[in-house]
């Protein structure tokens, strides 16, 4: 018995630690900007596929600096090749990745850096996400020039509540 229960809690283990590796590598030529942290990718295979770029969450439309972090992540990567490391897929059917682009840079800690996202700390513990994200916040780049800067998931919250 001990033996069955140590093996249900290894598989129940390599499940939920299999939710936070790479699934899958893909690369693409990114052909539209939906927003700060979401954009269309056209892979080899000529597939069109949406992206959501992981562990961090970027101003939502009606939010101060929105159209500046949609600015930089189009400036970033836009009409380049990308490779990502797909994490899992959404309930709206984007691919959860970390972005790669221009040989080395991230494209979530290029975010953070120019302060055009939070850390989403729901989703990740990465230490230097967090380290960049206090950083950036710290000097006042980029949305922590407003010193009243609401986080993403809190104002998507109040307005779900407001109605």
């Amino acid at each position: 018995m001990k033996k069955v229960a140590l093996t249900f809690l290894s598989v129940l283990f390599l499940v939920n630690a299999s939710s936070y590796y790479t699934i899958e590598h893909i690369e693409g030529k990114t052909v539209a900007i939906t927003d700060g942290d979401t954009f269309k990718l056209l892979t080899q295979d000529s597939t069109l596929v949406r992206v959501r770029v992981a562990n961090i969450d970027c101003p939502e439309r009606k939010q101060p600096f929105y159209q500046k972090a949609k600015q930089f992540t189009s400036q970033e990567i836009f009409d380049k090749r990308v490779k990502l490391e797909v994490i899992k897929k959404d309930r709206y059917g984007r691919l959860v990745a970390l972005v790669k682009y221009d040989d080395s840079l991230d494209l979530s800690q290029e975010l953070l850096k120019n302060g055009f996202a939070w850390h989403y700390l729901k989703y990740s513990k990465d230490s230097v996400l967090q380290d960049l994200h206090d950083e950036a916040r710290k000097n006042k780049v980029g949305l922590w020039q407003d010193p009243h800067a609401m986080a993403p998931w809190e104002w998507r919250s109040s307005k779900r509540k407001s109605k």
